[in-house]
């Protein structure tokens, strides 16, 4: 120990060039570190979402549930399977170790329930990375200001938007609200329907018929190969209007007047359109919610993230891909309504700045006590120094900047003055004896270095044991017990 001490002493510029490459290293992994309120304490989780149509809970459960539970089960480090069945929708958990890797776990679950994907009478099936109850971390207003058709904004929203959010790192889903839905509405005349000899059966058939993309096989010419296929689709109010729905006989008057044509075409009948006996419109249909921002009306995105990313990390990404999305779509407006980041960096800014009016305090205190500028001025150098390499060790560790970190933090720099204030008493009584000031700084510390390590290697003692901790409890200690461990 007393060779460390006469090396360090004696070559003073390499120790300062040593602590001025921690200090830049620490600048750089303070900046890469992520920010979050408390460490992550949600079981990492996977939720499957089955909409079954109208059939009661009891039916869902015995017919879907409970098979697509025992098939779940089987997969490796799950610890818990739950579900929550309502009328026509369930919502299965499945709840895994903590460690676990969540892609491979995403694909193994994925094709263990891939075979009631094919189910007809199962709408809709999904697996996502977020919680449904929880809350989403960005809420955005998207607008325009010349577009009120809210089904408009709900097409940009869907087809480029919402697909732009999702591909950024930590977003798990974007869910809409406020939006409106495109439909056709056919007002038929019944005294036409009468006149005519028609039904309702008769034009909902005629329109099926109609509406539809048939397969016409292959034909093969010169070496190649076209494929035939058959494209009748209605796609806007002059398609469905010019539809016929029927024939009507010809009077003979009229057929007398258009004898040559009667005989051209081969028939004495004439079409039927379906504007001839009914009102064609499109019409938005009634939003389940209403979205306004700042009086005005809007399209809601609710952006959640997946449970093992940091909040702030992913809002910030968020942030940053809106202001490309902005540059993308000129005209559109994007207005953050709500931002969880704000919040937990406000928070994380507190427990910051009540950390360092603590060493601020122990310093006064500690030059009340000791009336030498010098000695405390060397402990104040220490402090900042020790921090800052503990950002190293945090960042390589994979830890936060969160309530439990920082306050580690502080424990260890409280820790660290009492260990400096050992070692400078140590020095000056040696000072004192009449030892230079060299031999002094080496033959002191080198008598206290002992009980210093001691000392220190106790609390790490103390507190390592808590990384071993499994569960919330572990999840939740761990990190201070690391950054103790780290700032010591």
């Amino acid at each position: 120990m007393k060779k460390i001490i006469q090396l360090a002493v004696n070559n003073p510029v390499t120790v300062i060039m040593m602590v001025c490459a921690i200090l830049l290293l620490g600048k750089i992994s303070y900046d890469k570190l992520g920010v979050d309120l408390l460490p992550s304490l949600n079981n990492p989780s996977l939720y499957i979402e089955l909409d079954a149509g109208d059939r009661p809970p009891e039916e869902i459960e015995k017919k879907y549930v409970k098979n697509i539970e025992a098939m779940v089960i089987r997969q490796r480090d799950i610890t818990a399977v739950s579900s929550v069945i309502k009328a026509g929708t369930a919502r299965i958990t499945v709840e895994y170790a903590w460690g676990k890797d969540m892609d491979e776990a995403f694909l193994d679950l994925q094709k263990a329930i891939g075979g009631y994907s094919a189910n007809q009478e199962i709408k809709e099936l999904n697996i996502s990375q977020n919680d449904p109850n929880s809350a989403p971390v960005v809420l955005i207003g998207l607008s325009h200001p010349n577009i009120e058709d809210m089904a408009v904004l709900r097409k940009a929203a869907e087809s480029y938007i919402r697909n732009e959010l999702v591909r950024v790192e930590g977003v798990a889903d974007v869910q809409l609200s406020g939006q409106e839905y495109k439909k056709l509405n056919i007002k038929t005349d019944p005294y036409k329907l009468s006149a005519f000899k028609l039904t309702v059966n008769d034009i909902a058939g005629k329109i099926e018929e109609n509406n539809k993309s048939i397969s016409g096989g292959k034909v093969s010419e010169l070496g190649l190969q076209y494929i035939v296929k058959g494209v009748s689709n209605l796609n806007n109010e002059g398609d469905f209007e010019t539809l016929i729905v029927g024939y009507k006989p010809i009077s003979t008057a009229d057929a007398s007047t258009s004898q040559n044509n009667t005989a051209a075409n081969g028939a004495t009948k004439a079409p039927i359109y379906l504007k001839d006996i009914a009102v064609i419109e499109f019409e938005n249909t009634d939003p389940e919610n209403i979205v306004r921002v700042n009086g005005k009306r809007s399209i809601g995105l609710s952006v959640y993230k997946e449970m093992r990313y940091n909040t702030v990390q992913v809002v910030d990404n968020i942030t940053k891909q809106l202001t490309k999305i902005e540059q993308a779509l000129p005209g559109y407006d994007f207005d953050i309504v709500a931002n969880q980041g704000t919040f937990i960096k406000s928070s994380i800014g507190e427990v910051k700045d009540t950390a360092l009016l603590g060493i601020v305090l122990a310093i006064v205190v500690l030059f009340v006590f000791l009336r030498r500028f010098g000695t405390t001025l060397i402990v104040s150098i220490a402090i900042p120094i020790s921090l800052v390499a503990t950002f190293n060790l945090m960042y390589f560790g994979g830890l936060t900047l969160n309530i439990m970190t920082l306050g580690g933090m502080a424990l260890g720099a409280g820790m660290l003055v009492d260990n400096a204030i050992v070692v400078i008493e140590s020095i000056f009584r040696n000072h004192e004896k009449g030892d230079s000031v060299k031999e002094a700084a080496v033959n002191g510390t080198a008598q206290v270095a002992g009980a210093v390590t001691a000392s220190t290697l106790t609390t790490i003692v103390v507190f390592l044991p808590i990384v071993y901790l499994h569960g919330a409890s572990g999840e939740l200690f761990k990190d201070q017990a690391w950054t103790v461990t780290f700032s010591l």
